[in-house]
């Protein structure tokens, strides 16, 4: 991927020197990030907000954290990885911007923050255990960079276009959070089956991979950023995190009423019809009669 030298985001907090080091879980117990269980990252793998799930946005349980930080840090001009992300948050910034712009509205940019182990949310606790994720409550992106090596070394989905996703991934869950998708999904918690809503929590994850799409599209135009392998790797990348390839992973049985996040060929579907397209209205997947 074509990023060094690009414009890099004033919208980036560093909290790393506050954090733990590695993984943390659920309840405080540290593992180090060789000893990931894969079973674990596909109950949290790219998600919109993993607190959420356990009730801890709305409708019972823990309460939103209160959250008091210290004034925001840019990473060190050194940190190359930060300097990536940075530059791929800048790029979604460019590209939603247009997007927003051409229909009319207007983009409120997100923030990214980047922590080591565990860091206070408007959503509740986040750890990095989660793996990436997005909280609507303060709009920000939280990410431990260590999660890159577990996607690499781990999950099998190396390369820079696949980091890329990631961040193009969670940044669309923050689209879906401005157009109120997200919150008319939230607000069938409890009113539907847990299968159903399962099959809702697809959809939606499905139409963030479709705008991760979109994102891409709009920056090859613009930018030419993609490189020979690139496509790839981001193809790859969806295919190593669908909830089947997770759950074999793991040793366990293949369970499609417990998916959440969608199949491997569903991802690199969506992800796909979004880079193809480039518009919004390819990525209706709650319309979508087949997945």
């Amino acid at each position: 991927m074509k990023w060094e030298g690009n414009r890099e985001s004033d919208n980036v907090e560093d909290r790393r020197d506050g954090g733990g080091d590695g993984f943390q879980m659920l309840g405080g117990r540290s593992i180090g990030i060789g000893t990931i269980v894969v079973a674990l990252l596909g109950g949290w793998l790219l998600g919109v907000n993993p607190l959420t799930l356990l009730g801890l946005l709305s409708g019972g349980g823990v309460p939103p954290a209160q959250v008091q930080q210290a004034p925001a840090q840019r990473p060190p001009a050194d940190d190359r990885l930060a300097r990536f992300v940075s530059t791929v948050l800048a790029d979604t910034e460019d590209v939603w911007h247009g997007v927003f712009r051409q229909a009319g509205g207007s983009y409120q940019e997100p923030r990214l923050v980047l922590f080591r182990g565990a860091t206070p949310t408007a959503c509740g606790t986040g750890q990095a255990a989660m793996g990436p994720f997005y909280c609507p409550a303060d709009q920000k992106v939280y990410i431990d960079l260590g999660f890159y090596e577990t996607l690499q070394s781990r999950l099998g989905a190396p390369g820079d276009f696949a980091q890329a996703y990631v961040i193009a991934h969670e940044v669309g869950h923050h689209v879906q959070n401005l157009l109120g998708i997200s919150a008319k999904v939230d607000q069938m918690r409890g009113r539907v089956s847990q299968a159903e809503y399962n099959r809702l929590s697809v959809r939606l994850e499905l139409q963030a991979d479709c705008f991760a799409g979109v994102w891409a599209h709009h920056a090859q135009n613009a930018r030419q950023i993609l490189e020979q392998g690139d496509v790839e790797e981001a193809m790859n990348a969806a295919a190593q995190i669908g909830d089947d390839a997770l759950q074999r992973s793991s040793g366990g049985a293949v369970v499609p009423e417990s998916f959440t996040h969608g199949t491997s060929a569903q991802r690199q579907r969506w992800f796909h019809a979004g880079m193809q397209q480039g518009s919004l209205k390819a990525c209706d997947t709650f319309a979508a009669r087949a997945l």
